[in-house]
């Protein structure tokens, strides 16, 4: 059987997204390709996806009990290891989709495919420890007798917002890590600024609404990550950890604002990676 190939100014073009579902098979492909090299010929295997938020639980719980921090009720590990679910997600997934491309240039200079693969199942890889960071925190329920309230079954919502927080700025960070490679280090420290930067150890109610004429929750809402914090301990944790709506709707808009323009950025540059790279 002869097959005829055809060329034709602007296909790839128009048929992007298109492609994008024919290449569905490199999604699961990269995606366990870069599961099983993580995890290879390691000490304790996919455990390396428990200890790191574990050993971080440990030590902001330790901190919140030294100074007395109110928990709104809730067992401090509790408390802290629900901020540190999305948490670590999205600053993990941020950082491997904001390096896939780099990592994966000989790739990308050989072979067509759409380059929004990569980053994209970079985040997929990083949904399998959120999965089983998400089995050690029903673990931790049962050893605190915690029975979770009603809401946990908006929690779906929130997982698919962190999912997308983490695909756009993955998005913006890949785009400008072929063109400016010390972008690098401004990942770091956004990873490492927004830990603090964000409500993990803040009891709830902490920001006030209104100072000074400002309304400080709206802004420290911008902080998409605030909105999904709150949200996961309105799920998981209830009682006290409540979501201030004005603030959530900031960081849904946010996160829709981010995931928009990361895939148009992402689009726009595309073209450019093979050189750059």
């Amino acid at each position: 059987m002869s097959h005829k190939l055809v060329l034709e100014a602007g296909r790839t073009e128009r048929q992007y997204w298109r492609d994008l579902w024919r290449y569905r098979e490199l999604f699961y492909f990269l995606a366990w390709r870069d599961f099983m090299v993580r995890y290879k010929q390691t000490l304790v295997g996919v455990a390396w996806s428990l200890i790191r938020p574990v050993l971080t639980m440990a030590v902001l719980a330790l901190y919140m009990m030294l100074t007395k921090q109110p928990t709104g009720g809730v067992p401090v590990p509790l408390f802290v290891f629900a901020a540190m679910l999305p948490w670590q997600f999205f600053s993990t997934a941020m950082s491997e989709s904001g390096t896939s491309l780099i990592n994966n240039s000989n790739l990308i200079s050989k072979v067509y495919f759409p380059r929004l693969v990569m980053p994209v199942s970079a985040v997929i890889v990083t949904l399998a420890d959120f999965l089983i960071s998400g089995v050690f925190m029903a673990l931790l329920m049962v050893v605190f007798r915690f029975v979770p309230p009603v809401h946990i079954f908006f929690l779906p919502l929130f997982i698919l917002m962190v999912f997308a927080a983490a695909v756009g700025t993955g998005l913006w960070m890949a785009a400008l890590m072929v063109k400016y490679r010390d972008v690098r280090f401004i990942l770091q420290f956004i990873v490492q600024f927004g830990l603090y930067a964000s409500p993990v150890i803040l009891p709830p109610g902490k920001v006030p609404q209104w100072s000074h004429g400002l309304p400080m929750q709206a802004l420290y809402s911008l902080n998409p990550a605030v909105g999904i914090i709150d949200g996961f301990r309105w799920c998981l944790l209830g009682g006290d950890n409540v979501i201030y709506w004005p603030g959530f709707s900031v960081s849904v808009a946010v996160v829709v604002l981010v995931g928009f323009t990361g895939i148009w950025y992402f689009r726009k540059t595309e073209r450019t990676f093979a050189d750059n790279i």
